[in-house]
């Protein structure tokens, strides 16, 4: 898998993807960026799993055994995230994981329909 159109290098949240074992084959410009203080785009070819410590590295095994989605979001130097991980298929072939992250604004409206 190549994330090779230009508008995914350029969105302006962090995309990365892995395999089924948690080896990271892509990851775009902001995960790059995101990642930096550990390798940024270094890290792909590494194990997702040997970034993660203890509980966080079991639930991430645990997600990539069993094929669940995990959403959340997280605070760090003021800066609120949404964090989705998911897995992603080619076809009904089970492929590996994608994690999307994206900074979300101080306020933002929230619209019941």
């Amino acid at each position: 898998m190549v994330l090779n159109a230009a508008w995914v290098d350029k969105f302006p949240g962090s995309i990365m993807v892995c395999d089924r074992e948690g080896i990271i084959l892509e990851m775009n410009e902001e995960a790059g960026a995101q990642y930096r203080k550990h390798g940024g785009r270094a890290l792909i070819g590494r194990n997702l799993l040997d970034c993660h410590p203890g509980a966080s590295r079991e639930k991430l095994a645990g997600m990539l055994a069993d094929r669940i989605t995990n959403c959340y979001t997280t605070e760090k130097n003021g800066v609120r995230r949404l964090v989705y991980q998911t897995p992603w298929y080619e076809g009904d072939e089970y492929k590996g994981y994608m994690e999307l992250s994206l900074e979300l604004p101080a306020e933002m409206p929230h619209y019941l329909r």
